[in-house]
């Protein structure tokens, strides 16, 4: 039996939740199917009830939890650490370097009308 992918670029526009628990749950079926284990294996290795990794792989909804124990028990961290790229600068820190330096104001200088000795 072939399994199909769906790939998923960085710049695609799901408008929806529910778009994004289908495309999830497809990539969670498709890795255990690949994995050749059936559900009550995989739900026993990630430690959560066959109705929740059965939801999650029909794109019912889940809890983040047992998406990230599936996810792990199928041996594909590597999905986790693209949800969460290391952050290399601050986004603080941008936004303190993008103020600018606050202006002097000076005040005008007066001219003082020179001494005449009469």
């Amino acid at each position: 039996m072939a399994i199909t992918h769906r790939i998923i670029s960085p710049t695609s526009s799901h408008s929806t939740i529910h778009e994004w628990e289908s495309i999830i749950g497809e990539q969670i079926r498709s890795a255990r199917i690949a994995n050749d284990l059936d559900q009550t294996t995989l739900a026993a290795n990630a430690n959560v009830s066959v109705g929740a990794l059965s939801n999650l792989e029909r794109g019912k909804g889940s809890s983040l939890s047992t998406v990230i124990a599936v996810v792990r028990a199928l041996g594909r961290t590597d999905w986790l650490g693209s949800l969460a790229p290391p952050v290399e600068v601050s986004p603080l820190q941008l936004l303190r370097n993008s103020r600018r330096a606050p202006r002097r104001v000076r005040g005008r200088r007066s001219v003082a009308a020179p001494d005449v000795d009469l």
